[in-house]
């Protein structure tokens, strides 16, 4: 035989070698993902209450699920359009609710 790895097969103690896909994206993420987590918490405690702070919660918020929907579920290797098929309605739908919110006067009760 002339491949090395296979004239040293053991039946009992042979491991195939194998590449790790996407690991590294995965510990990235995961990282990524507890930084924002351990700041949302940090200004959970520091900022005074405000709609300010329901802002930046909102936005830290849309920035993980960015980065759950691109690595966990393939969505940042996926085509344009496909990506634009569930971002378009997304945005509909929540301006769909703020108009609604506005329309029954729930901004007013802010203060």
């Amino acid at each position: 035989m002339n491949n090395n790895k296979i004239e040293n097969y053991d039946p009992i103690t042979f491991v195939p070698q194998t590449e790790s896909h996407g690991t590294k994206d995965i510990w990235k993420t995961l990282i990524i993902l507890s930084l924002i987590t351990v700041l949302d918490i940090i200004l959970y405690f520091v900022m005074p209450v405000s709609m300010f702070r329901n802002v930046v919660f909102i936005f830290f918020g849309l920035v993980k699920a960015y980065y759950i929907v691109g690595s966990f579920m393939h969505l940042k290797h996926e085509k344009f359009e496909l990506i634009l098929m569930i971002l378009v309605p997304s945005v509909f739908i929540i301006a769909l609710v703020s108009g609604m919110l506005y329309d029954g006067n729930f901004w007013l009760s802010f203060k």
